[in-house]
């Protein structure tokens, strides 16, 4: 059952998609128009070099027809001026076309890959959840370097050749209509079979690209997981489980070249022999007296112009239909639309921190199972909630749904009585601040990662959150709070690193504070100085507390037991203080007791109780 939308709020549609052979390329447009100015300068100063490279056999053609044949050596002089002048002309319309060519291109890149990781940022926890990461990786680098190179160089020349072969063909039928048709009648076939290849060599390169996604997937999770894999003695496995993926990579990449190389032999065989029937033809005529020297040889200047556009074309037709397929794969992403949304009509909201779960139900997108279903629980501000139940029953799904990591599938949660898909994404999510039992680091400073959520935060409200979390040891680092702690926080331990998410969770001091078992990697000793700050910390905002360990359910004021619901799915099967229900619930008592730290957790109730008295 899908997500229902915000109050007030209707779907969002997805923009027509053109369809045709090059219709993804087509899209992008609206990433040239910003660089119009640029790119028409560069069309014109193509046309114009294009136009300057017809014009020198024409030049050739008048000094053979004329100085040569009568030995006017001042008309050759300046002719050779003429030509002279031509060619530093073509050099600087070469130059400016470069220079533009560089500064809109790489504009055009820059948007792209802009518009494309803002989109990714944009686009629910659901989505990242149902692609490979290595997939995303090669569409932002890959697949945009590949537009980049159609923009840059297949779509200029494009142009151009198109032009060459216009104004060129117009003057061989011109110049001798017999051998202007030889050129014009061999061109058929060689269309004919570069359309044939065209719709084959296209299947190849989306199964090279999409395979290039699946070996960037293995390498990533390679590199992310090097412990593992060393420590359990590995490294075999997944090399093989690569390795077949890099092979399968290489034959579909060798399939692609096979391709390619099928058209290329036609496209390089065409030119050179229509090139040997226009010099056997065109020697015959100036033999018999019907065509003069000077024009055989202009007319063969020009077709040999035409020789590098036609061989050109394999790799033009290559580097288009890559790009091509390039955008199809971008486009997959920009077309998928957030289910998360801003609402169209938002809501005010106070800081009181009430919240409530009415009657919620959830299931992940594509099942139609529900995975919690019937859930009733009202959190009053101050007060701390503690959600127990068995591995896999939807504890951290519960508490994803308060942020709108995710969002209900059923029912309402509520925060200080408003819908939370009624509050703006930002507030929301500056009033509830998170802490999970996997804690993400980024490849930056401990104080930018400490500061994630609150960029303002002072000194002394960062010393109070280390304080807390018991994370003073930063302070030890080289370079203290300035120090990077690599990417995903590799540098640190395991408690280091959910010390200093736990300490960024409470920076600030937010009116919901949601905790997912932020303590299981902490010895002892740690655990129970952090648990103590932490009670000031819960005592004074709204608790809603994932516990897997039975001392981490001091923490609470109350619990709620998820268990099996009738129907299907997971529900709250009881609720109460921990004294009741460890009194009047049998299945409390098997969840703690599944721990073996039942009797430790009777020996900290009682030094609870008896620091509080």
């Amino acid at each position: 059952m899908p997500s229902p939308l915000p109050p007030g709020s209707s779907p969002v549609p997805s923009p027509p998609k053109p369809t045709g052979q090059f219709a993804s390329l087509w899209r992008l447009r609206r990433y040239a128009q910003p660089y119009r100015g640029k790119l028409v300068v560069m069309f014109a100063v193509a046309l114009a070099s294009t136009l300057i490279g017809v014009a020198v056999p024409l030049l050739t053609s008048t000094v053979i027809n004329g100085p040569l044949r009568t030995g006017d050596r001042d008309a050759l002089w300046l002719l050779g001026l003429y030509a002279l002048l031509f060619g530093l002309a073509e050099a600087v319309l070469i130059l400016t076309r470069r220079l533009t060519l560089a500064s809109s291109v790489l504009g055009i890149e820059r948007d792209i890959r802009d518009d494309l990781y803002e989109h990714l940022q944009h686009l629910d926890v659901g989505f990242h959840d149902s692609w490979q990461s290595g997939q995303l990786v090669s569409r932002m680098t890959s697949d945009i370097s590949s537009i980049r190179r159609f923009f840059g160089f297949a779509l200029i020349f494009l142009v151009v050749n198109s032009i060459t072969f216009v104004s060129v063909g117009v003057l061989l039928i011109a110049i001798d209509p017999l051998l202007g048709g030889i050129v014009v009648l061999f061109g058929v076939p060689l269309s004919i079979v570069v359309f044939r290849y065209e719709k084959v060599y296209r299947r190849n390169i989306r199964a090279v690209q999409d395979q290039q996604g699946e070996v960037a997937t293995d390498v990533e999770e390679s590199a992310l997981g090097i412990r593992a894999i060393k420590s359990f003695g590995r490294r075999d496995l997944f090399f093989s489980r690569y390795d077949d993926k890099a092979v399968h990579l290489r034959t579909l990449q060798l399939r692609q070249i096979r391709t390619l190389a099928q058209i290329w032999a036609w496209i390089i065989a065409q030119p050179q022999t229509v090139l040997a029937l226009l010099t056997l033809f065109g020697v015959a005529a100036t033999a018999s007296g019907k065509l003069s020297l000077g024009t055989l040889v202009a007319f063969v200047a020009l077709y040999q112009m035409l020789i590098w556009p036609i061989e050109s074309s394999g790799w033009l037709l290559a580097a288009s239909q890559e790009a091509n397929t390039a955008a199809e794969r971008i486009f997959e992403v920009l077309d998928t639309q957030p289910t998360i949304v801003e609402p169209d009509a938002v809501r005010p909201s106070t800081g009181a921190g009430r919240l409530e779960f009415e009657n919620v139900g959830f299931s992940y997108p594509g099942s139609d199972e529900l995975l919690l279903t019937g859930i009733n629980l009202v959190i009053e501000p101050g007060e701390t909630l503690a959600v127990v139940g068995p591995t896999g029953c939807g504890k951290t799904t519960l508490t994803s749904l308060v942020p709108r990591l995710y969002d209900v599938t059923e029912g309402r949660v509520l925060l200080d009585g408003v819908d939370v898909r009624e509050l703006s994404l930002a507030d929301l999510r500056t009033r509830v601040a998170c802490a999970f039992e996997d804690p993400t680091l980024f490849s930056a400073s401990v104080r930018e990662n400490l500061a994630l959520g609150r960029p303002d935060a002072d000194e002394e409200q960062v010393a109070e959150a280390l304080r807390v979390a018991q994370a003073q040891y930063v302070h030890d680092l080289p370079w203290g709070l300035d120090t990077r702690v690599g990417e995903q926080g590799m540098s640190l331990s395991g408690g280091q690193r959910q010390r200093l998410a736990l300490a960024r969770a409470v920076l600030g001091r937010p009116t919901m504070l949601v905790l997912d078992d932020p303590l299981s990697a902490l010895d002892i000793h740690t655990e129970g100085l952090v648990e103590q700050a932490l009670r000031s910390v819960l005592s004074e905002t709204t608790g809603l507390v994932v516990a897997h360990r039975p001392s981490t359910v001091l923490l609470a004021d109350r619990v709620a037991v998820l268990g099996p619901a009738p129907g299907g799915g997971t529900t709250v099967v009881a609720e109460g203080t921990h004294h009741e229900l460890l009194e009047t619930n049998a299945v409390y008592r098997d969840l703690l007791s599944q721990s073996s730290e039942l009797a430790e957790l009777a020996d900290l109730t009682d030094l609870a109780e008896e620091a509080v008295r």
